[in-house]
């Protein structure tokens, strides 16, 4: 059996897989695989990794019918057209569970960074622009106490409440289509209307997969209903923010700042405003970026490989 990776997994991946006979095809080239060049890496193949942003669309899928098994390098599977792939019977695997503390801890750490002008402060040192103590600079503020707010209280949501409720002893309300009772019991979070959560946050954290009901959910009508001191961070998907509004909401000084490491698109350009505004962080997308994480991610996809190759049900499966 053959399988094509359509970018870098873990070492432990690529090992699990030799072990299982199956046969590795992977992309090297410094740059994201194009559809037209992924269609033809896997007319030949039995499985397809999928590393990235590859659009597993209708059109895709018709032209690779023949795969047994896509396994996703990913929790969120927004780039696959899984009605598609069911009507092929091409199952769809995905990487649930094991990311959430490493993303939990990126949103955390870009929180932390906008709340006092981290990323700003660090390129005005190499800009050498750091020429003595200045009691009064561009001043941070203090997250003790604040209100947490989760748009998308799931795995990693939780994770980053919990992080924020132990660390700074700060509230916790929460946006989700249902309740979630656990994160009620654990930490005292409460559930609230969208517009309560908008209107209340201090710190405003997105957790949810990016879907046509989330798509472009934050526009500046959304921003002008928060807080003007507060920050908006991202870490689920660049989609689910209108990055334009966002540039506005900071210029005009609707909130006060923002961290982002999903942007739209991605990879973000060098020339945008958002890198250049000193109550901002932003990184490439990195939340899972552990070495653990990242191999835990990779087990789990060859477990979903060699049960699609043998027509077994996947343990980790897209419905």
């Amino acid at each position: 059996m053959k399988v094509f990776i359509s970018g870098n997994i873990a070492p432990v991946g690529l090992k699990q897989l030799e072990e299982n006979n199956i046969t590795i095809t992977q992309w090297k080239e410094n740059r994201q695989i194009t559809a037209e060049e992924l269609i033809e890496a896997c007319q030949d193949q039995n499985a397809l990794i999928s590393v990235g942003p590859n659009k597993l669309n209708a059109a895709f899928l018709n032209a690779c019918s023949h795969l047994k098994v896509i396994a996703l390098h990913s929790v969120g599977f927004d780039q696959v057209d899984v009605a598609a792939a069911k009507k092929l019977n091409i199952p769809i695997g995905n990487t649930p569970g094991v990311l959430s503390e490493a993303t939990a801890d990126t949103a955390f750490l870009l929180m932390l960074a906008v709340s006092r002008k981290a990323f700003f402060a660090y390129q005005k040192i190499i800009r050498g622009e750091w020429k003595k103590y200045e009691p009064s600079p561009e001043l941070g503020i203090e997250l003790n106490g604040k209100t947490l707010g989760i748009f998308g209280l799931g795995k990693i949501g939780l994770e980053m409440a919990k992080k924020c409720a132990a660390a700074y002893q700060m509230n916790v309300i929460y946006y989700n289509r249902s309740q979630n009772t656990t994160a009620e019991q654990e930490i005292g979070a409460r559930y609230v209307s969208f517009e309560e959560l908008l209107a209340q946050s201090d710190v405003l954290s997105v957790h949810t997969a990016l879907t046509p009901e989330t798509k472009n959910k934050f526009t500046f009508e959304v921003f002008s209903q928060m807080k003007s001191n507060a920050i908006f961070i991202n870490t689920a998907r660049g989609g689910i923010h209108n990055e334009t509004d966002l540039i506005r909401a900071l210029q005009e000084k609707v909130i006060w700042g923002a961290g982002l490491d999903v942007t739209n698109p991605e990879p973000m350009e060098k020339t945008n405003p958002l890198l250049y505004m000193e109550n901002v962080a932003v990184l490439p997308h990195i939340g899972s970026a552990t070495e653990e994480t990242r191999a835990a991610m990779a087990k789990i996809i060859v477990q979903n490989i060699v049960a699609g190759l043998k027509g077994e049900p996947l343990p980790f499966e897209v419905k």
